[in-house]
């Protein structure tokens, strides 16, 4: 007998001693023995791993080459987003122009331009000195109708309108021959607006001696020492600058005889001279200075241009 034949004949009788099942478990292990795997199991287990391989690299293969499904019609695609501003209602737009306040600027735009009145100038007197003065002292400062001019009723040039309430100007010119005095004095807000006027007044003065009565590029001694060397007829400056000559006793308010706001006259700002409070404040420190004793004597005359 061979070595195979005696090894079949061994691995018959081993067999026949196992359990049930165990002869179909490849690789069986029992307490004793380790049984390897026939070559007929082992080629076959080969064969199987195989097919499966191909199997695996084919279906990788289909998942590579499948076509990528495009994009239906129907997707949605990202959309910018935009912040829209909320709609201002009325209650905000009512807020905002409460919040804005109103300019001197933006009231007179709107306001159609109205000649002044003596009325007008009373009142601002009034609102002015009501803070530091009793009741007493208020009626006293209020001037009689009769130291009024005719007011300007914004047809009239600055000549047409001195022609008006001075019908008898050469007279008077003529007349006059006192020092550190005028016999007509102009007030207006600024230097500027005084070369102005003394140019729109040629009409009217003819010989008479008009003097620039402001700050600008002329010192008050210079004024003080013309003044006193000749005689001026008619005086066309600032409130400050000619409050600052009385003072300083380089003008005298005795011989005046008219004393002429440029009342209705506006600046860029829209703005009259009695308007600005710094202006306005000096005009009735002035009008302090002996002008309320003079108109109260009629002896001086007050007009609005």
């Amino acid at each position: 007998m061979s070595c195979v034949e005696m090894a079949d004949d061994l691995g018959d009788e081993w067999w026949e001693h196992q359990p049930a099942g165990a002869a179909s478990s490849p690789g069986y292990v029992s307490s004793s023995y380790t049984v390897l795997p026939t070559w007929t199991e082992v080629k076959k287990a080969n064969i199987e791993a195989s097919d499966g391989e191909g199997r695996g690299d084919t279906e990788m293969m289909q998942q590579e080459t499948a076509p990528v499904p495009a994009l239906s019609k129907k997707t949605k695609q990202p959309k910018e987003c935009f912040l829209i501003k909320p709609k201002e209602t009325s209650e905000d737009a009512t807020k905002t122009r409460k919040r804005r306040k109103k300019k001197i600027t933006d009231v007179l735009a709107k306001s159609e331009p109205k000649p002044g009145t003596p009325e007008d100038l009373q009142k601002l007197m009034k609102d002015y000195f009501s803070s530091n003065r009793s009741v007493i002292e208020l009626e006293e400062l209020n001037l009689p109708d009769s130291c009024f001019l005719k007011a300007n009723d914004l047809t009239h040039s600055l000549s047409s309108y001195l022609k008006e309430i001075c019908p008898k100007w050469v007279k008077l010119r003529k007349n006059h021959s006192e020092k550190k005095s005028v016999l007509m004095l102009i007030i207006c807000g600024s230097a500027v607006r005084a070369l102005e006027l003394i140019r729109s007044m040629t009409a009217f003065r003819g010989d008479s001696k008009v003097m620039k009565l402001f700050a600008k590029h002329i010192k008050v001694q210079e004024q003080v020492k013309l003044l006193e060397k000749r005689v001026v007829h008619l005086g066309v400056g600032t409130p400050g600058r000619i409050k600052e000559l009385i003072k300083q006793g380089g003008l005298n308010l005795n011989p005046l005889k008219f004393l002429v706001f440029d009342w209705n006259w506006r600046d860029q700002k829209l703005r009259r001279m009695m308007d600005i409070p710094e202006i306005r404040k000096e005009v009735f420190e002035l009008l302090e200075m002996g002008v309320f004793s003079l108109c109260k004597s009629e002896s001086l005359k007050l007009g609005l241009f």
